[in-house]
Parts: C-alpha cells; sequence; structure tokens
C-alpha cells in the first residue's frame, strides 16, 4: 500500500516538468510543421507539402534565361492537414545570382492573405531577377511558408527544399532561300527553321496555314496561298537545339496571273518547350513573283555578207515577261581562234523571235572547217538581275572565194562609174543639141 502511494506521489511531482516544457516551445517561437519528420518517408498530419516549383504564373510555364528581370516564380503547394489554413505567407531563399525584383539584398516575398481549405491546392508566386552570369542549368532553392489554422491561435511554419531549372529561352526565326518565285514554274524553296535563343526545341512540326480555313476573317485578306499548288504542306523535323537551325523543302506552283504580286506564305510552328509544354507560333514568309523568261537559241549558222562572214541565229522567248538589255557574245572554245565578239540586241520580247549576227574575226591567221563556239545571251530580268544562257554549237567555216571578191569589187566600182560617163555624154549631146537649133 505504502509502495503505491509513493508511486502516485512521484508522477504527481514529475507533472508541472512536462506542462512548463511544452508551453516553453509554444511561447518561444512558432509551431514547427514541415514537410518531413525524422524519415523522408514520414511526414506529420497537418504539414503543408510542396509539389511543383517553376518559372511562370499557375498553369502557365515560361522559359528564362541569363539576365531576365522581374520574372514571375511560382510554388505550388497542398494542404494536406485535415483543417483549413489561412493567412499564408511565403519567404524565398535561392542561390547567388538570384534576387527580388526590388534587388539585391531584398527579400523575396509573396503575401496571398488567403484560405486554404484542408486537401486542396494553393500557390506563391514571387518576382525574381536573374543574374546575366547565371549559367542554364538547374538549381535548388528553400521556400517557408507561414500559416495559421482556423480556429487555432499561433503561427504554423513549413519548411520546403525544391529543385528549379533555368531553362534558357527558344526564339525562332524563319528564313528561306529564296526571295523571289518564278510564275509558270515549280519552285523548289529551301526553308529554314533558326532557333537563335538558349533552350532546344523538341518535336518540331511545321504546317502551311490555308487563309480560309486556319486564319481569321481579319487576317485571311493578307494571303494569297489558295492562289498557288503546293505539293506538301506539313514536315516533320524533329528537334532543333540551341542556336542551330533545320530546313525543310517546299514545292510550290505559280500561276501566270500572280505574276508581279507578294506572295504570303503563313507557317504554323509546332514544337515542345524545355517544361514539357506544347507550344505554337505563326510565322510569314513573303514572296515576291516575277515573270518567266525562257530563252532558246536555234538556226545557229554561217553565211557569207559582203565578203565577210557571219554567225547567224534567232533567239526566242517562250517565257510571259520580256528580257532587258540583252547581249549576245561569241566565243571560242577549245583550239578555235576565232576573236571574241559581242552584239547588242536590246529587248527580248515574248512575241517574236529575235535575230543576231556576229562577224567572224581570227586571232591570226584564218582557219577554216569546223570550230567548237559558245553562244553566251546576257540579259537581265525585271528586278535586274542579271542572267547569262550559254549555248554551245559547232559551226562550219569556210574559205572566201576569190572569184566571188573580184566580181563584187568590179561590179560595185564599174557600174557607178558606167552611170556618171552616160550622165555626162548625155548633157554633152544635149547641149550639142542646143546650139544647133540657133
Amino acid at each position: 500500500m505504502n509502495s503505491k502511494l509513493l508511486l502516485t506521489l512521484f508522477l504527481i511531482g514529475l507533472s508541472p516538468l512536462f506542462i512548463s516544457s511544452s508551453f516553453a516551445d509554444w511561447k518561444d517561437g512558432p509551431i514547427q510543421s514541415g514537410n518531413f519528420g525524422d524519415s523522408a518517408f514520414e511526414r506529420d498530419f497537418g504539414d503543408v507539402k510542396l509539389l511543383d516549383a517553376y518559372f511562370g504564373t499557375l498553369n502557365s510555364k515560361i522559359e528564362v534565361g541569363s539576365g531576365d528581370n522581374n520574372v514571375p516564380f511560382t510554388i505550388e503547394f497542398a494542404n494536406v492537414g485535415t483543417q483549413d489554413i489561412t493567412g499564408i505567407e511565403g519567404k524565398l531563399s535561392l542561390p547567388f545570382g538570384f534576387s527580388g525584383s526590388d534587388g539585391p539584398g531584398s527579400t523575396i516575398d509573396a503575401n496571398t492573405n488567403t484560405n486554404s481549405l484542408a486537401g486542396t491546392n494553393f500557390h506563391l508566386t514571387f518576382y525574381v531577377n536573374i543574374d546575366e552570369n547565371i549559367d542554364i542549368q538547374q538549381y535548388s532553392g528553400t521556400v517557408k511558408v507561414d500559416y495559421s489554422r482556423l480556429r487555432e491561435s499561433g503561427v504554423r511554419s513549413s519548411f520546403s527544399t525544391f529543385d528549379f531549372k533555368v531553362t534558357g529561352d527558344s526564339t525562332i526565326n524563319v528564313r528561306a532561300s529564296e526571295t523571289f518565285l518564278t510564275s509558270l514554274k515549280s519552285n523548289n524553296i529551301l526553308i529554314d527553321i533558326v532557333n537563335d535563343g538558349t533552350a532546344p526545341m523538341s518535336a518540331v512540326d511545321v504546317t502551311i496555314d490555308n487563309a480560309q480555313t486556319s486564319l481569321s476573317s481579319n487576317t485571311a485578306s493578307i494571303t494569297n496561298i489558295e492562289n498557288v499548288l503546293i505539293l506538301e504542306s506539313s514536315w516533320d523535323l524533329g528537334n532543333i537545339g540551341a542556336k542551330s537551325y533545320d530546313s525543310f523543302t517546299a514545292d510550290v506552283y505559280v500561276p501566270e496571273s500572280l505574276k508581279g504580286d507578294t506572295l504570303r506564305i503563313p507557317l504554323s510552328i509546332t514544337y515542345y518547350n524545355t517544361h514539357g509544354d506544347k507550344e505554337t507560333i505563326s510565322k510569314i514568309l513573303d514572296f515576291y513573283i516575277r515573270g518567266l523568261i525562257d530563252l532558246t537559241v536555234f538556226n545557229v549558222k554561217v553565211i557569207e555578207l559582203s565578203g565577210t562572214q557571219m554567225v547567224i541565229g534567232e533567239i526566242i522567248n517562250e517565257g510571259n515577261e520580256d528580257a532587258l538589255f540583252g547581249f549576245v557574245t561569241l566565243n571560242a572554245n577549245d583550239n578555235s581562234n576565232i576573236k571574241s565578239n559581242t552584239q547588242f540586241i536590246d529587248e527580248i520580247e515574248t512575241d517574236a523571235p529575235v535575230p543576231f549576227n556576229i562577224p567572224i574575226e581570227f586571232e591570226g591567221e584564218p582557219e577554216y572547217g569546223e570550230h567548237d563556239v559558245t553562244i553566251t545571251v546576257r540579259y537581265k530580268d525585271s528586278v535586274r538581275d542579271e542572267i547569262f544562257l550559254p549555248y554551245e554549237t559547232t559551226i562550219l567555216v569556210n574559205e572566201i572565194s576569190p572569184v566571188e571578191e573580184d566580181s563584187f569589187n568590179s561590179g560595185y566600182v564599174a557600174i557607178p562609174i558606167i552611170i556618171v560617163i552616160g550622165i555626162v555624154v548625155f548633157m554633152i549631146r544635149r547641149r550639142k543639141n542646143k546650139n544647133n537649133q540657133k
């Protein structure tokens, strides 16, 4: 009986120590809930659990790079406790090189002053400056969340560590190998999708939009893509790294009716960014449609004219646009000793063949027989680009007949003399007749 009484008195004597210790814990600071207990797999009930941390706003992640300022940084949490919480405030601690939007040395705070029902999610958004020397890589940070339980006095604090990534940003540009297309023919266009940014792009798809179906009524009038024929309309380019590009070829047939107009080709580029989110951007490629100049050289041969041998021929333009400032040049090939010679023929119109004739001259002694030559037609198109059309052929140069040379010289000299003599004789006789009549 005495032993039971002594045990009871001993327990009663120890109870004030437990009570004072619990009170001291509450009085000295806020309740520390934390995400974890003694083990990484333990979590105390009533804690706030961190779900995700990323640059951007709720449900809208963004790509960021070094030097970006006032960038939103969002952390999502879950209230996994059995009670509602209120007065939620947050403080963010990030590595060196990251600072609050107010500048270095300022605290990075987020104050929502809202409630979170038990079993629901909430988020905190901070605004961060990123130093220009920050690398594109993963970093670690810590967040402190202060909150209160409804129907409970005091403030609870939750500390969580997390990993986040400075992703870099992708900057997309589009360029084409040609800025001019030609009507009445099929044009092969090499188009580059260029990533000028610091973040890679994944699963890149490119689609040519049809103005009648893909663009709004406000923008449908700025493109005439429906007036041309495109062999393919979509391309899968895969991944495009930072500071890199990938290309595809579009085969576009342009009708004659678009000559002199501007063709606008709208592109829709879809890809996945470094957050794994699908992005779609629109670009427009502009091309000027020029006419077709399609020249053919034919009927090339050698004739003799007034004792001089000439290379003659014709040029026909089967396109829909005149060639401007035309020249025809005769050049010798291989062992031919024919001198280079050029003739100006001006415009080469589309409605009739244009003749040319170039006299043959030799370097040194004339060599007769077959000569391999190149006839080059040089001209400019409507945008003043100079174009060369070479035509290789073999001509036959024959020796000029001496008889033909003598007959030519005597005929052209004797006839005028005879005519002059006849006129003189006629005038003398006429004067004599007048004198005799007197």
